[in-house]
């Protein structure tokens, strides 16, 4: 397993170098990493830098080792951890459920300032002949076009949208082709671009910092719809947490990420990479919605 493995390199570095105690080593005991992850729902270069910059603020401010676990797609995130090879995990809202359904004791701690009201938004290739609308019921202009979601377990990719349109009365079957699935937000973006679909859906917040770095082409893409609001993204906490690092530690680990403060270069950096000003709490109540709508279409048995 990852972690019996990581507490062996650890101690192995240890007794090699012969130092003294260190933030690995508290009385004599190696203590193993914290392990943190996120469903690889952008670029993995990006999610890379994102993710190694908030390892190395937690690991200061909590006293610890803690490095980031990148995953090969949202399946292995849930699974990991479920067999508790991560310990924190920022999940969208249908991961997220995924995830605590199957482990017991499992939190929802934290999420930005933007996931208490997130949207989605359904995009077009200009080709297409799709113009904007500001109704649901606008989603039957897309029948006989094709379309892409992001990837299969994405909530703002895949169940919300799939929701909506069902809401509108529309239904997989009515597109001109079997339904893709791209595996990620920047991914739809391109394929919608390249007019390989005519339409994709994805997460509003990688769209506008897409934009905002100029990098759509917005000579061959346009926004059809923004979604109504939803709760989405949000860090998981595993209840080995508290057991292997202190009942302390769950408290640690919220204050750390709600005092990342926009006003220190340094902690701005990692806000601005997810894409908020704030992170704020939140609780498993919050994500009853999800839950349900996953049901309904058949993405939670």
């Amino acid at each position: 397993m990852l972690k019996k493995f990581l507490l062996l390199l650890l101690g192995a570095s240890l007794l090699l170098t012969g130092c003294s105690a260190t933030p690995t080593e508290k009385a004599g005991v190696v203590q193993r990493p914290l392990v943190i992850s996120a469903i690889p729902d952008q670029d993995p270069e990006k999610l890379q830098r994102l993710y190694d910059s908030l390892a190395s603020y937690l690991s200061t401010e909590l006293g610890v080792p803690v490095i980031y676990e990148p995953v090969v797609d949202y399946t292995a995130s849930v699974t990991a951890f479920k067999v508790g090879d991560l310990d924190l995990v920022w999940y969208g809202g249908l991961t997220g459920v995924q995830a605590r359904l199957q482990v017991e004791g499992a939190q929802a701690i934290v999420q930005r300032d933007i996931d208490a009201a997130f949207h989605s938004v359904f995009i077009a290739n200009v080709n297409s002949g799709l113009e904007p609308f500001s109704d649901i019921q606008g989603l039957q202009t897309l029948k006989g076009h094709t379309f892409t979601f992001g990837s299969d377990s994405s909530t703002s990719g895949r169940l919300m949208p799939q929701y909506f349109l069902k809401q509108a009365g529309v239904t997989l079957a009515d597109f001109s082709a079997e339904a893709g699935f791209s595996g990620s937000h920047d991914k739809t973006i391109k394929l919608v671009e390249s007019g390989t679909y005519d339409v994709g859906a994805l997460n509003e917040q990688v769209w506008e910092s897409r934009l905002a770095v100029g990098e759509v082409d917005t000579s061959k893409v346009i926004v059809l719809w923004r979604t109504p609001a939803y709760f989405d993204y949000h860090w998981v906490l595993n209840p080995n947490v508290a057991k292997d690092f202190g009942a302390d530690m769950p408290e640690n680990i919220t204050q750390a990420l709600l005092k990342l403060n926009p006003n220190v270069p340094e902690q701005k950096a990692i806000l601005d990479l997810f894409g908020a000003s704030k992170f704020i709490t939140t609780e498993n109540a919050n994500y009853a919605e999800i839950e349900a709508i996953a049901r309904e279409i058949g993405k939670i048995k």
